[in-house]
């Protein structure tokens, strides 16, 4: 669990020599098995194996290939594997990737944090651009608002770790996350789950597909209800008559497909979903007793107080047109229309008292249009992937952070507006049977225009009447106070290549070596106190060697070595300095780090019954720069800074056991500790690990399917995220309030020990 200070309860850097020994011992015993599992069992299994594993085709170079025939650094996760293992959402996913951070890390369910290889996003808020792509079926998604995705008739995940500018283009030189949800069998059937668990667990799933004209036309559909009280309260609110549930879950989605195949060679899909998730606002917890209200320290890490709403809304919801032509044997052409909206209310409470020292009550706002044709080639020794994209994006906003302490709230509004187009190919030419050559390049042409209003107003403002019972917005008072302050617009062009090499050495080994470069969208500062100019785009050169390797047919090794350099990180160039977190932040390209790691990943099939899947993340890595503006100029305090939400070390164990019509499995994730906010170590996690069980039976006939599962078995508390608007003394150590007048030092927690029971049924 997290590290605390016995004296004052206060998270403190795992850094420390005690703190270390610990975490090595725990990581020492914790390699010492996957290094058994990798060196001891391999031969002895060989020696009498004849089992087999199963064959596994990705589209991580948007075109189906074979996993071990990609390289590239690629996890794959099946529907069956989901299934089985109870995954609920994407969050859950990261224990099967090394080097993998994804978390729901704040105030809300749905906002999703991404980091692969320490890089990521460390703002959530409109404007500011994600370090790794999420897709949802080759349609991207631009913001992090409602993109903690349930796993809803899933095909498969696929994780690609790495730049994937030349392919996938700007907002992926972390790498990308594909959501691939699953096609048509052509037979007509229905599957209805449910799920009864721990905190009043009650879920509802439903799907199916029905054929509407003979072997062409077919519908499908899913739907999910899903229900769960909060893992603790809150314990005191200001408004009467709130749900005081918190860490509760409310979310209804649904899909529904339309499958068309008038020919052998055409295929054409049309999809749309919508997410409605009303789960409450997430209270953090405090470390340090409140110096305004004297409100003490919840003692139960998932109680807190409020002095909002509890109550959040995020609707996101999109439709895409798929049209794929098989023009010949060699060529195929594919265009991908979609749009795409999310808009979200919602309630943070940073200083999560009963007062509003602190209080942000906010309005996201996205809209996004994004079409993709592409053409592809393939024949014995040369294939060819092109593409031209383009998108259109709005993204706006609205917060008003009040602040009873000073008797004023400052309002911030505004739209950072995107469009980008892009021409990109990439080739593989085989030289011979066993060595090839990748080379790729994507041209991205961008533009965005922005603009900021800014300003404050006399005693508490929302952005709506009646957020807050009898409250009525005096919007001529706010128009007189909030002031445009940014009107701009900027335009950037971009090449990002990718080559490298791949050599066959025999049937079941491949090595292979690349150079990627990814980018990040430049952008203007969405808290911009005047007009100030636009950031550049960041880039990540990324240098990785590794092989993949087929060990009969029933082990599998795939290792990567990997080096990459971040360079114009963007950040605050005003960061905390006399007033801790304070609004008055200047954006600029002030940043560098550089990374190195590698990661191991390994699957077994030991019997017929019995299999394993190891995997292994290693990663150092540190800012090199970063710039403080001190008024007149810049200080680099890169030693003050760390890579959030990245662990030097992550490790997953897993197995399945098959026995008469049940199946066994189970995983323990570890990961070492990492740090929670950029800036001076203020909060981090000390490393942990987690254990999980499921036992699955299926019917002889294969119509009903029943799992109990157990999450987290030991209880680990763990932090996900955190908000620190504090600074440190340098002498004493001691913390100085921030702007607002309080100590605010606040945790956000994964989720406890789960139990749950499935009942699944399938009609066909």
């Amino acid at each position: 669990m997290a590290k605390i200070s016995q004296s004052t309860q206060i998270p403190v850097n795992t850094n420390t020599p005690n703190a270390d020994l610990f975490v090595n011992k725990k990581f020492a015993f914790n390699y010492f098995i996957i290094c058994m599992a990798m060196f001891i069992l391999p031969p002895y299994i060989y020696a009498k194996n004849s089992n087999e594993l199963e064959h596994i085709e990705v589209t991580a170079r948007k075109t189906v290939e074979n996993i071990q025939k990609v390289p590239l650094s690629v996890t794959s996760i099946s529907d069956s594997k989901l299934s089985i293992n109870n995954f609920e959402s994407l969050t859950e996913i990261q224990q099967f990737s090394p080097n993998t951070s994804l978390q729901s890390s704040r105030t809300t369910n749905s906002t999703l944090s991404i980091f692969m290889r320490g890089v990521g996003q460390e703002d959530p808020l409109w404007g500011y651009e994600p370090g790794v792509g999420l897709y949802i079926d080759d349609v991207y998604i631009a913001r992090p608002q409602g993109a903690v995705l349930e796993l809803l008739d899933m095909e498969r995940i696929e994780i690609l770790r790495g730049p994937q500018g030349t392919l996938y283009g700007k907002n992926t030189l972390g790498g990308a996350v594909k959501y691939i949800t699953k096609k048509m069998t052509g037979e007509n059937e229905f599957n209805i789950s449910t799920t009864l668990g721990s905190y009043q667990q009650k879920d509802l799933k439903i799907s199916g597909q029905y054929e509407l004209l003979k072997d062409s036309l077919y519908i499908g559909f899913a739907a999910a209800s899903l229900n769960r009280d909060g893992y603790g309260t809150f314990l005191t609110t200001s408004i009467p008559g709130q749900d005081k549930e918190n860490y509760n879950k409310d979310i209804f989605s649904n899909r529904v497909s339309l499958e068309y195949t008038p020919t052998d060679n055409l295929f054409i899909r049309l999809n749309y979903d919508k997410t409605s998730d009303d789960s409450n606002s997430r209270g953090g917890h405090r470390f340090i007793p409140s110096i305004q209200t004297k409100e003490a320290v919840p003692e139960d890490v998932y109680d807190s107080n409020i002095s909002l709403p509890t109550w959040n809304t995020v609707v996101t919801q999109g439709s895409s047109l798929t049209f794929s032509y098989t023009v010949s044997p060699s060529w195929l052409f594919k265009s991908v229309t979609a749009h795409r909206d999310n808009y979200s209310k919602v309630n943070i409470d940073f200083d999560n008292t009963s007062s509003r020292i602190f209080d942000v009550p906010a309005i996201y706002d996205d809209k996004q249009f994004t079409q993709e044709f592409q053409l592809n080639y393939t024949s014995d020794t040369f294939s060819l992937v092109t593409g031209l994209y383009y998108y259109d994006a709005e993204s706006c906003g609205q917060f008003d952070a009040i602040l009873d302490t000073l008797g004023i709230s400052l309002e911030v509004r505004g739209c950072n507006n995107s469009k980008s187009m892009a021409a990109y190919g990439q080739s593989s030419y085989h030289f011979n049977s066993k060595l090839s050559m990748t080379l790729g390049a994507r041209f991205t042409k961008e533009e965005k225009d922005a603009q900021v209003y800014n300003g404050f107003v006399i005693g508490a403002l929302y952005p709506e009447s009646s957020w807050v019972p009898g409250y009525t917005r005096d919007q001529n008072q706010v128009d007189a106070s909030i002031l445009k302050v940014l009107d701009d617009s900027k335009k950037w062009s971009r090449v990002t290549p990718r080559f490298g090499f791949e050599y066959q050495q025999n049937d079941t080994l491949m090595w292979y070596t690349s150079y990627a470069q990814g980018f990040k969208s430049g952008m203007f500062n969405p808290r911009a106190l005047k007009a100030e100019p636009a950031v550049s785009p960041e880039i990540v050169d990324s240098y990785e060697i590794g092989f993949k390797s087929q060990w009969a047919d029933f082990m599998r090794l795939n290792t990567s070595v990997f080096m990459l350099e971040h360079q114009d990180r963007q950040f605050v160039t005003v960061l905390e300095g006399a007033h801790p977190g304070e609004l008055d932040q200047r954006l600029g390209n002030i940043g560098k780090s550089d990374a190195k790691g590698a990661e191991i990943e390994l699957s077994i099939a030991a019997t017929n019954a019995l299999s394993f899947d190891i995997n292994l993340g290693l990663i150092d890595s540190e800012f090199t720069q970063a710039l403080a503006f001190n008024g007149t100029s810049y200080d680099n305090i890169s030693d003050r800074f760390s890579i959030t939400q990245t662990s030097d070390i992550t490790s997953n164990i897993s197995f399945n056991y098959d026995f008469d019509s049940f199946t066994l499995n189970g995983n323990y994730y570890y990961r070492s500790d990492y740090q929670l906010t950029v800036l001076d170590q203020l909060m981090s996690q000390s490393g942990y690990g987690l254990l999980n069980l499921n036992l699955n039976w299926f019917s002889d006939q294969g119509n009903w399917h029943a799992s109990l599962y157990i999450k987290n078995l030991t209880d680990k508390q763990y932090l996900t995220g955190s908000f620190g608007f504090v600074t440190k003394d340098k002498d004493t150590g001691e913390y100085i309030p921030g702007f607002s007048g309080d100590k605010l030092l606040m945790g956000y927690y994964g989720a406890p020990r789960t139990l749950g029971i499935t009942l699944n049924y399938r009609f066909n």
